[in-house]
C-alpha cells in the first residue's frame, strides 16, 4: 500500500515537458524580486544563473529526474539548491505551486495555440493552390451523399478553405484568453510583498494581469476553450478525412491519393488503403474525449484550487499532440492528391444534378416555382424510366410535361449551370475567382 500511496500524486512523468515554462516563468520571477528589494539583486542573479543552468541539464538530458518529488517544480528547485545552495529557497517567496503551474499551462497553451495556426496557415493555403489550379474542374455536390447540382471542384476547396478559417479565427480568441499573467495571485489571495506583476508578464510576454487571485488559481476555462477549438476543428479535419476516404474509392474514383499517405493491404494486394485519412477521422474521438473529461473534472470544484486540476495536464498534452500531425498530414494529402477531372464531369453529367436548373427554367418562363418542382419531379421519373439523363431526352418528352418547354431548354448543361450561379459565394467561376483573392489576402500573400 505504501508504494501506490507514494506514486499516487506523482505527475512528473508527464509535467516535466512544461520545464522551459516553469524556468522561464521562475527567472522572471526572481528578476522581479531583485527588482523590487524583496531579496538582493545578487541573490536574483545567482539564481537566475542557477536555473539556466538547470535548464541546460534538462535540455541535454542529463537531469537527475526524482519521482519521489512528485512534479516538476519540485524537482526543478531541489536540483537548483544542490547547484546554489541556501539562497535557492528565497526563489519561492511570493509564490505557490497554484499560481506557478497556472502560469506554465497559460505559457504552455500559448505555444500551443502558435504552432496549431501556424499548421492551420499550411492548410489554408493547401486549399487555396488547389483551387487555383482546378477552376476548370467540375464534379457533382453533394446533399444527404446524393448528387445535387454540379459546382466548381475549386468552389469545394474554398468550403474548406473557410472552414478552417474559423478555426484560427477560434484559436485567436483562446490565445487571448490564456494571455493572462496569473503569477502573484499565491495559493488563492494574493501577496503581502510589493510585487511588480506587469513587469513579470512584460518579461514573459503577456499583455494583462489575472484580475481576481482567487479567480486566477482555479481558472481552467482557458483549457476547456483550446480543447473545444480543438474538437471542432478535428470535426472539420474529420469530415475532410471522409471525403478523402469516398473520393479515393473505385466507386468514386475522383482522386488518387499519394502513395505516401496510403498503405498495402497485408491480403489483397491489389489494394492501396487510405489509412492516413482514416486515421485522422479515427484520432478525433481522442480529441473528443479530453473536452468531455476536462468538463467533467471542472464541474464539481469549488474554489478555489484543488489536486483536481492536476488532471488537466495529459489530456491537453495528448490532444495538442494529436491534433498537429492531423494537420500536418491533411495537408499533404490534398496537396499530393491526383485530381480525376473525366470521372468528376462524368458523375456531374450522367446524372440528374440539372434538374434545378429546368425547374428554374420554368420559372423564368412565369411558371410558379413550387409548379416548376413538380413537373421536373414527373420529367425526373420519366427519364429514369427510359434509362436516360436529362441530355439524352429528345424535346418532345420535355413538352409532354409542360408546353413552356423550348429547344433552349437543351443548352441547360453542367456549364451552364455553374455559370449561372454569379451571386456572392456561388460556384460561378467569376465568384470563385474573387473568392480567391480574398482567401490570398486573408492568408497575407
Amino acid at each position: 500500500m505504501k508504494e501506490v500511496t507514494s506514486k499516487f500524486t506523482v505527475s512528473t512523468h508527464y509535467d516535466r515537458r512544461l520545464f522551459e515554462y516553469d524556468i522561464a516563468g521562475s527567472i522572471a520571477h526572481a528578476k522581479m524580486l531583485g527588482k523590487q528589494a524583496i531579496i538582493t539583486q545578487e541573490e536574483a542573479s545567482e539564481i537566475a544563473d542557477g536555473l539556466a543552468q538547470v535548464r541546460k541539464e534538462i535540455r541535454d538530458d542529463t537531469f537527475p529526474w526524482r519521482e519521489e518529488l512528485e512534479d516538476v517544480h519540485m524537482n526543478i528547485e531541489r536540483r537548483l539548491h544542490e547547484k546554489i545552495g541556501e539562497v535557492a529557497g528565497k526563489l519561492h517567496t511570493a509564490r505557490s505551486r497554484n499560481d506557478q503551474i497556472a502560469l506554465d499551462m497559460r505559457m504552455y497553451a500559448k505555444d500551443a495555440i502558435t504552432q496549431t495556426l501556424g499548421k492551420l496557415a499550411g492548410l489554408r493555403r493547401t486549399f487555396v493552390k488547389r483551387a487555383e489550379k482546378s477552376l476548370d474542374v467540375i464534379l457533382p455536390g453533394y446533399t444527404h451523399v446524393q448528387r445535387g447540382q454540379p459546382v466548381l471542384f475549386a468552389h469545394h476547396m474554398l468550403a474548406y478553405f473557410e472552414m478552417f478559417s474559423r478555426d484560427v479565427e477560434r484559436f485567436q480568441q483562446v490565445y487571448q484568453r490564456a494571455d493572462v499573467m496569473p503569477l502573484g495571485s499565491g495559493a488563492l489571495a494574493g501577496s503581502p510583498y510589493p510585487l511588480d506583476r506587469e513587469f513579470v508578464a512584460k518579461e514573459l510576454g503577456f499583455s494583462k494581469v489575472s484580475a481576481n487571485s482567487m479567480d486566477a488559481v482555479s481558472d481552467r476555462d482557458f483549457l476547456l476553450d483550446l480543447h473545444a477549438a480543438a474538437a471542432t476543428c478535428t470535426v472539420h479535419l474529420s469530415r475532410l478525412a471522409e471525403e478523402l476516404v469516398l473520393w479515393s474509392s473505385a466507386e468514386f474514383g475522383f482522386i488518387g491519393m499519394a502513395e505516401e499517405f496510403t498503405t498495402g493491404s497485408s491480403l489483397m494486394p491489389q489494394k492501396r488503403n487510405p489509412d492516413f485519412a482514416e486515421l485522422v477521422r479515427g484520432r478525433s474521438g481522442k480529441i473528443f474525449g479530453n473536452l468531455i473529461g476536462l468538463l467533467t473534472m471542472l464541474k464539481g470544484l469549488p474554489l478555489t484550487y484543488n489536486r483536481d486540476f492536476q488532471e488537466d495536464k495529459e489530456g491537453t498534452f495528448e490532444t495538442i499532440d494529436t491534433l498537429l500531425p492531423c494537420l500536418e498530414v491533411s495537408a499533404g494529402m490534398v496537396e499530393t492528391m491526383t485530381l480525376r477531372p473525366e470521372r468528376m464531369r462524368h458523375a456531374a453529367q450522367e446524372s440528374y444534378v440539372l434538374a434545378t436548373d429546368i425547374a428554374d427554367y420554368l420559372v423564368r418562363k412565369g411558371m410558379p416555382f413550387r409548379e416548376a418542382h413538380g413537373v421536373v419531379s414527373e420529367l425526373s421519373s420519366h427519364a429514369v424510366k427510359q434509362g436516360k439523363f436529362f441530355h439524352q431526352l429528345p424535346l418532345s418528352d420535355y413538352q409532354r410535361f409542360s408546353k413552356l418547354f423550348d429547344k433552349d431548354v437543351l443548352g441547360v448543361t453542367v456549364d451552364a449551370s455553374i455559370a449561372a450561379r454569379d451571386v456572392p459565394g456561388g460556384t460561378a467561376r467569376n465568384q470563385v475567382e474573387k473568392a480567391l483573392v480574398v482567401a490570398k489576402q486573408a492568408l497575407g500573400k
